[in-house]
């Protein structure tokens, strides 16, 4: 039960920071131009699909597996090249909030994009699965040192090759045909965490 508990204001936490860091960006909106502009849109549109699963996996609304389907795609069809083509290098005029680190990471930052969609796609067809706390399978599937108990905003995310499912899986973390058996809830966490890994590092504070 207390790993169920903790996945529930875990799922809350993430998507309320995503939430904030995109919120952020969109507010900006009315003084970008050009590439800028576009994935701020880009970054505004993901964030009312990770809103509208957050309800769903709080508890807020219904669990709807269509929704979640049609929410998942959303983010897998921004994510990827789809996002990093919207990142050419210096690509910081206006109310830009990318850091440098971007391009001096390139790689990495693509890989992170590469993440997401991997990810989200995981998620659309994960989406019948349920919840872990509706199977009753939280405290089989995470075990006594839950993977919600990092922080979502550390350095140390489960996308590491030092988290849960780098050990379980290797470095490059569950494969495709694990995911989609995984309960969608946790599926979802593991967007969020790779959302706000990439806003950590690559999003400048205001």
């Amino acid at each position: 039960m207390k790993s169920i508990q903790v996945m529930g204001a875990a799922v809350v936490l993430s998507v309320s920071l995503v939430s904030g860091l995109a919120s952020g960006l969109a507010m900006a909106h009315g003084n970008a131009s050009g590439v800028v502009k576009e994935r701020m849109e880009l970054m505004e549109e993901m964030k009312e699909s990770m809103k509208s699963m957050s309800d769903i996996f709080s508890g807020k609304a219904d669990y709807n597996a269509q929704a979640i389907r049609e929410a998942a795609r959303v983010i897998r069809e921004n994510s990827g090249t789809a996002m990093t083509r919207l990142f050419p290098e210096g690509s910081v005029h206006g109310p830009s909030e990318a850091k440098p680190e971007i391009w001096q990471e390139w790689d990495r930052f693509e890989s992170q994009a590469a993440q997401l969609q991997r990810y989200s796609e995981a998620l659309e067809k994960a989406a019948d699965n349920g919840r872990a706390s509706a199977a009753g399978s939280s405290s089989n599937m995470m075990g006594s040192g839950s993977m919600m108990g990092s922080s979502m905003m550390g350095s140390d995310s489960m996308m590491g090759s030092s988290g849960m499912m780098g050990n379980m899986m290797g470095s490059a973390g569950p494969d495709e045909e694990h995911l989609s058996e995984m309960p969608a809830d946790m599926v979802f966490r593991m967007l969020t965490d790779t959302c706000s890994s990439c806003h950590t590092r690559y999003r400048i504070e205001e």
